[in-house]
């Protein structure tokens, strides 16, 4: 598909000396660096939409971990005793 994008002078230079510094096309540059924003962005909403679902089920549950009960556990990662999931409670 092709698409067309109207960019100011300024930037136009800057990619296309970009372009020219990493030995790649200008389209190269643009085409990586809109997968990357969209990739960005994408992550950033799922993000957004777990968070969302957690609190709609803490809402209709109440159930939920403390701070310092996270902390705890995660202080456990990558040692000989490292610990389960601590369990939620109401």
């Amino acid at each position: 598909m092709a698409t067309s994008l109207k960019i100011d002078d300024a930037l136009k230079s800057r990619v296309q000396q970009l372009a020219s510094q990493r030995r790649r096309s200008p389209h190269w540059v643009m085409l990586e660096a809109i997968q990357q924003y969209v990739e960005r962005e994408e992550a950033r909403e799922a993000f957004k939409q777990e968070a969302l679902a957690s609190w709609a089920a803490y809402k209709e549950t109440g159930m939920h971990l403390t701070g310092e009960e996270v902390r705890g556990w995660l202080a456990t990662w990558g040692t000989d005793g490292e610990d389960a999931v601590p369990e939620c409670h109401g």
